[in-house]
């Protein structure tokens, strides 16, 4: 009985471990649901671990779904952080998307929203 429950302890913990290897959004700059005065300059996006900037790109979405070009900067930023610079954005609500690959070897995505609402419009 107790060898049953050390393997399962042993098993449990192998599990949490390889799953706690892929890559997880920490923080991100603008933070998700966000209301800005402007755009953006860039987009800054920091998680649990080193990712593959390389292999690893940002989106950014209008509310009709048009994309404007984020340049991701490779060689700028700690190992667990992608940054990419984006072009002036208009008012309005935008959607963050984004894939990296974890250092484990598998590819992570996810996205958040911001909003751009002008302070005379507030």
């Amino acid at each position: 009985m107790r060898a049953a429950a050390g393997v399962a302890v042993a098993l449990g913990f192998g599990l949490a471990a390889s799953v706690g290897a892929h890559s997880l959004l920490l923080e991100s700059s603008p933070a998700a649901g966000a209301t800005l005065n402007e755009g953006p300059p860039q987009i800054s996006l920091r998680f649990n671990n080193r990712i593959e900037k390389k292999l690893s790109t940002i989106r950014v979405v209008d509310e009709r779904g048009g994309q404007r070009p984020v340049s991701v900067l490779v060689g700028d930023g700690a190992a667990d952080r992608l940054i990419g610079a984006v072009p002036a954005l208009t008012p309005g609500a935008w959607r963050v998307e984004w894939q990296v690959l974890s250092t484990d070897g598998h590819i992570v995505s996810g996205g958040f929203s911001f909003r751009v609402v002008p302070q005379a419009l507030r």
